[in-house]
């Protein structure tokens, strides 16, 4: 946790923003594998962790717009907890880490909030992800749970991803952490690689090093052979040589904060001609991109840049062919590049986005396109100092979709079909980094990782 005043002044800032009401904040709840005492890791609720630092399950922030006061509900350890888990702060010393001093037991919840709704007070939530959270509401609240959404509040949706969407110096400071321990898992992971292993053997020496670090994974680890399945979650594959691995992953700060890196190399570390000259255009694409943040920039700028360098590059080797301006367009890029250029990153690898994607990366002045691959961007809208955001740009050779744009004769004006038929079993290249949006321009969050290829192969080799 940080110090308790950092939440008294996020807490503070948010009361500003809402003005009047109750607004209720649910920390998860631990989560059953199979039977009730076989839980799954435990993560907190990203809003409740930043507002109010705890890593305890089952407690319920009050943040008090009218009368400036914050009130927590929670579960009063017992001397059984005690016997399994070791002994436990009380509920009020749990409450002053967080710089609350009005603490009450989970068995007056319900009491309190019927008070609070008999006396008409506007009451503030955010949109429940999790059945339990909606369970809650339902008994709390004495409605349905079609009646849950008469109770989100948009004002506190848009409060709290303006809010946390600018990072501030201790944010960054543990985002960095986060990179850190990052750097290491890629690293490694080039490094122990080799012709013959499974990608479950890697797998499983990344999660370690993200463990050992002091947190978990930021998301579950894609490492794959095939790559050309953007989140591909099967490790189960025999690694040869001629292959490449696309391995995006990231570590979680101990406070919880992300990073989310990606690189593709080699499993001889060597790249193939065929490799490298895809392998290069996405990097021109990352590297542009990446000098193209800024302040003022909108993101959809940046993506529609990564699209032209893409579609630039793959004319060049007579996969497509036309106007690069004209094919993105159109749309004929997305072919190869079917997805965003990135994302916003903090407490979330994809921040804030159980708040709903279009408040996070869109606003009144963007709206979000119905295009193929366009659609899929994440952060569209005008970046601000503060924001740390993804810059991931690929390419990609998806049999399927490259069999229905073919049978449906889609964008031959830009797509050389039968030249594609060599690169049926490329897979896919993706090269990401996670940057920092700054005053007058950008900085590239943490040392660097190799990316560039012959560093890449280079690293490979250090076996």
């Amino acid at each position: 946790m940080f110090e308790a005043k950092v939440y008294h002044e996020r807490r503070n800032a948010l009361r500003k923003r809402i003005g009047s009401g109750l607004i209720l904040l649910f920390a998860n709840d631990e989560s059953p594998m199979n039977y009730r005492d076989n839980t799954y890791d435990f993560r907190q609720d990203s809003s409740f962790l930043y507002y109010f630092g705890l890593n305890d399950p089952g407690m319920i922030g009050v943040i008090d717009a009218d009368s400036g006061k914050d009130l927590l509900f929670g579960y009063e350890y017992t001397l059984d907890d005690t016997i399994w888990m070791g002994p436990q702060p009380s509920l009020r010393e749990r409450g002053k880490l967080a710089g609350i001093s009005d603490v009450v037991s989970s068995e007056k919840t319900t009491e309190n909030i019927a008070a609070w709704i008999k006396q008409g007070r506007k009451i503030h939530i955010i949109p429940p992800y999790r059945a339990e959270h909606e369970l809650k509401l339902q008994t709390l609240l004495e409605i349905n749970s079609t009646d849950i959404k008469s109770y989100v509040s948009t004002d506190l949706i848009r409060a709290i991803v303006a809010q946390r969407s600018v990072k501030t110096d201790l944010e960054i400071a543990e985002i960095e952490k986060a990179h850190d321990i990052t750097r290491k898992m890629h690293i490694t992971a080039m490094q122990m690689t080799r012709s013959g292993m499974y990608e479950c053997e890697i797998v499983a020496i990344v999660k370690q090093i993200a463990t050992a670090g002091g947190g978990n994974p930021s998301f579950p680890v894609i490492f794959s052979v095939h790559g050309e399945t953007l989140h591909n979650h099967y490790h189960g594959n025999r690694m040869v040589e001629g292959e490449m691995v696309v391995h995006d992953s990231g570590a979680e700060s101990f406070t919880g904060y992300a990073a989310d890196i990606t690189r593709t190399f080699p499993v001889s570390g060597k790249f193939s001609q065929q490799q490298r000259e895809i392998y290069e255009i996405v990097l021109k694409a990352e590297n542009a991109c990446i000098e193209a943040v800024k302040p003022g920039m909108h993101n959809r700028e940046v993506h529609l840049l990564a699209a032209r360098t893409i579609c630039d590059g793959l004319r060049s080797l007579q996969l497509m062919k036309g106007d690069p301006d004209e094919a993105v367009e159109q749309g004929a890029h997305a072919l190869f590049f079917p997805h965003g250029i990135g994302h916003m990153m903090g407490l979330d690898v994809h921040d804030m986005e159980n708040l709903g994607e279009n408040y996070v990366g869109y606003d009144e002045k963007t709206d979000r396109s119905g295009q193929f691959g366009l659609s899929a961007l994440r952060l569209a809208k005008e970046l601000q100092p503060g924001y740390v955001l993804t810059v991931e740009p690929g390419i990609y050779f998806i049999p399927a979709l490259i069999d229905r744009w073919r049978a449906e004769k889609k964008h031959n004006d830009f797509i050389n079909y039968p030249a594609l038929d060599n690169y049926r079993k490329f897979g896919g290249v993706r090269i990401e980094d996670d940057v920092l949006v700054t005053g007058t321009g950008h900085r590239v969050i943490g040392k660097p990782i190799p990316k560039e290829a012959t560093e890449v192969e280079q690293t490979c080799q250090e076996r």
